[in-house]
């Protein structure tokens, strides 16, 4: 979530950095599910893009939902651009293009995910309706081009708009065009930290297909299933990508440490200005070589800011986000940290799902990874198609979560919000194969139902 921190402590030491990530390791009994998901408003009227400006903008629908809410507004230059809430520690947040995206709050199970997200969607529609907004739930937008898409007024975006053109041919896209659903979860130690980073990376493009739903590109197909996938293998390849070196010997938080101490960094944020370092690495800053700011050091906020600029398919924070999965209509939402939290937060499924892992190469994942966002369940990795790896993965999960035993008001346990994943593979497509037959057959050529058919 791109909500800042502000601690203005100096760093001192490389082991502060260390320290920073250590501090999130916690016992299992106070493991967490957190689920961010984004999705994309649009007119009702006329299906176009929503400024933020105007009666009718995402300034208002803010506004209106802090009314509704009674959350803390969060205030940049005037402008209203998200808001937290102080008690649960759910955010509201905006995106480049005006993606609205929940953080949602730190829980104990996915059955308080789904309720969170009924929640979210009832009082998001209340506010929106009247300002005559929808919300559409694909990982991009299917019909808009670049220059249509209004900017949202935050000085970070500004900054990366400017960068990303330099290092690759689609990082405008993915921040303007792309929605994801994402899920956090915790670990116990950094051996444990390490163990579930290795699975999750490697199993990541399962998730990438099971959720692949992003195949029109300004109104037509592009060729691809998940092309918010495929952005992300050409946005900026030092801060994204599959970190080959996570599998090597002597990983731990020390090695990610030093990775990103050499990432590249976007921004320092001084009260409330942002300056502009795009390239120059955080090493350097701490080593009070950087040009814009001579002789400063970095303070812990400016560390855990550059580590939310950071971009590769898992990512290390105080805790583990898992980013392969695109943006996806309300009722598949809860399946993705469903998916994850079956498969990491139960022993004997992740060791049985490092098992399914532990023998692929580097290449081999990095191929199968290449080919997913085109492919989906057709990538293979050895001689297996990803679709058997995909339904071993979700038997492991369901094992998990049945193991987990954390049931509902009605005794059901969490493997139920696997369902919709069950009914992809009982089809053998991924949904964005679905839509592509229904943009041959019943829709006519046109990606105009998608904001009836796909819309929250």
């Amino acid at each position: 979530m791109a909500r800042d921190q502000i601690d203005m402590t100096p760093l001192q030491s490389r082991d502060e950095l260390v320290a920073w990530f250590e501090a999130g390791i916690k016992p299992p009994s106070e493991f967490r599910i957190g689920t961010e998901h984004e999705k994309t408003p649009f007119t009702l009227e006329g299906r176009q893009p929503v400024p933020y400006e105007g009666a009718r903008g995402i300034g208002a629908l803010l506004e209106g939902m802090q009314l509704l809410l009674g959350w803390e507004p969060i205030m940049e230059n005037g402008n209203i651009i998200g808001l937290y809430d102080v008690t649960g520690g759910g955010a509201i947040s905006l995106e480049p293009g005006g993606q609205f995206e929940l953080s949602g709050a730190p829980l104990e199970n996915v059955h308080q995910t789904q309720s969170e997200l009924m929640a979210h969607l009832a009082q998001v529609r209340e506010i929106a309706t009247p300002l005559g907004i929808g919300f559409l739930g694909l990982g991009m937008t299917p019909s808009w081009s670049r220059s249509q898409i209004p900017v949202m007024p935050k000085g970070r975006y500004k900054i990366m708009t400017n960068y990303m053109p330099k290092v690759g041919q689609y990082g405008i896209d993915m921040m303007y065009r792309t929605c994801t659903v994402q899920t956090n979860l915790d670990f116990s130690s950094e051996a444990d930290m390490v163990k579930k980073l290795r699975v999750s990376i490697a199993l990541q493009p399962v998730a990438t297909a099971l959720f692949a739903n992003s195949p029109f590109t300004e109104g037509k197909p592009n060729g691809f299933l998940s092309f918010r996938s495929e952005i992300w293998r050409d946005t900026d390849n030092a801060r994204a990508g599959m970190l080959p070196w996570v599998f090597e010997d002597g990983m731990g938080f020390e090695r990610w440490v030093d990775y990103a101490l050499d990432v590249p960094m976007y921004f320092v944020k001084r009260g409330e200005t942002y300056i502009d370092v795009a390239g120059s690495s955080f090493r350097a800053f701490f080593e009070g070589r950087n040009n814009s700011l001579p002789g400063q050091r970095p303070t812990i906020s400016d560390w855990a800011n550059h580590l939310s600029t950071i971009f590769p398919e898992v990512r290390l924070k105080r805790y583990l986000e898992m980013r392969g999965a695109d943006g996806v209509p309300w009722g598949r939402l809860p399946a993705l940290p469903a998916f994850w939290v079956g498969l990491l937060y139960d022993n004997d499924s992740l060791d049985a799902a490092w098992d399914l892992v532990s023998h692929w190469t580097a290449a081999e994942r990095q191929a199968l990874r290449d080919d997913v966002p085109r492919f989906g369940f057709k990538a293979r990795i050895k001689d297996r198609y990803l679709f058997e790896i995909a339904k071993e993965c979700l038997k492991l999960s369901y094992a998990g979560l049945r193991r987990r035993n954390r049931v509902d008001h009605s005794g059901r346990d969490e493997s139920r919000h696997l369902e919709p994943l069950e009914r992809i593979l009982e089809a053998g497509r991924t949904p964005a194969e679905e839509m592509l037959d229904k943009f041959n057959g019943d829709w006519g050529g046109s990606v105009e139902p998608v904001y009836q058919e796909y819309a929250f």
